[in-house]
Parts: structure tokens; sequence; C-alpha cells
């Protein structure tokens, strides 16, 4: 089973670009789903995030308003949840993993915003980046309910910079030319990736595991 690790930075498109894929036959998995699984009712998380943090549990699940509240009073939370959240994620990736490649799926992509920051591209054949030019990123994000200015350039100082991504994909998916275009990228990668020739160029860089054949 092929493993394409995909990202880009808020508003250029990710989850319309996953959908293309699925509609190629792929398995997606998205980690931010992951982790609202997570801090959902009887999720795995809301336990263990409850004690460590207090008060940020409202009927059986995480607030994620009243967790960001606490995040923000104390430097270490973030590295303190990361150290809850991350296993709990990466056992379910696996799980889901070991499913898709029982079943016979071919080609896997998880859905990762963090990937680069994360060291996440290191477990995987091959990283798409999806990215679209600095005005049609800004019109998408400001045009989302509750967002501000202020808000999006914040979350843009936690992300690795589009230029940086670009640099560092095997693959790119410009969604600023609109989804037609963007549907035509997606269907020669997979071609490209699903090919018995094709040699994935970050295998040697991954260590054995879970992910691979």
């Amino acid at each position: 089973m092929i493993l394409l690790g995909l990202t880009g930075s808020i508003g250029m498109g990710k989850s319309t670009t996953t959908t293309m894929f699925a509609e190629h036959g792929a398995v997606v998995w998205n980690a931010d789903d992951a982790v609202h699984a997570l801090y959902a009712p009887g999720g795995a998380a809301v336990g263990p995030v409850g004690e460590a943090f207090p008060g940020v549990v409202i009927d059986g699940a995480v607030d994620r308003a009243r967790l960001a509240e606490a995040l923000g009073r104390d430097e270490t939370a973030f590295r303190r949840l990361e150290t809850i959240v991350h296993p709990l994620v990466a056992a379910g990736r696996v799980a889901n993993l070991q499913a898709a490649r029982a079943a016979g799926v071919k080609l896997a992509v998880l859905d990762i915003p963090l990937l680069f920051e994360t060291g996440g591209d290191r477990a995987v054949d091959a990283v798409v980046v999806v990215t679209a030019d600095a005005e049609t990123q800004r019109q998408r994000v400001l045009a989302r309910p509750g967002m501000t200015v202020e808000r999006f350039e914040a979350i843009l100082t936690r992300q690795t910079p589009d230029a940086e991504k670009r640099r560092r994909a095997d693959f790119i998916v410009d969604t600023s030319a609109g989804m037609h275009a963007a549907r035509a990228q997606v269907a020669e990668i997979v071609g490209t990736v699903l090919a018995p020739a094709w040699t994935p160029p970050r295998r040697t860089l991954s260590p054995p595991d879970e992910a691979h054949h």
C-alpha cells in the first residue's frame, strides 16, 4: 500500500483535495477528525485531558474553548497536551492503516496539517502539498465565520511557510486555478504513484513500520 502524506497551510483546499483522492479509491485519514473523536463523549482523550487540565471537560467531552483558555495560561501546556493526545492519535492511525491494507486498499492518504512540523514527512512514501496564491488563501480564510485578520496571522506563524512546504514537496496540487484543474493534478499524482515502476522518494527515509507494504 502506498502512503501519501498530504498537507498545506490554512485555506489552501486540503479537505477538497482529500475528497478528490478518495474518489480514486484512496483511504483518507484526517488528523483533525481523529482529535475531534478523541475529545468527544467516550473518546479516549477525555479522561486524561480532564485530569491534566481541570475544568475543560463538560458533559463528558473536552470543551475546546475551555481547553484553549487553559493552554493560553501556561507555556508548558501544549507539550503536556501533546504527550497525551499524540500517542492516541498514532494508535488510531495504525489501526486504520492496518485495516485498509487488510482490505486490499492500494493507496492511503494521511491529511496532517502539521506534517512537516511534527516530522510526519519521514514516515510516508511521498508528500503532497496543497497550495494556492496568497490572496486566494486570505480571501478563503477571512470568509470563515468568526475569523479575524489577527487570528489568521497568528495561525500562519505556527505553520511552516507555504513556500517552504512547496520546496519540500514531492507533489503539488495548486487549487488557485479552480477545482477542475486541481482534480486533474490529483488524477496525475494517483496515476504516478500507483504505476508499478514508481519508486517512493521517501521510502529510504522511513523506518520499517505499519505504514508500508
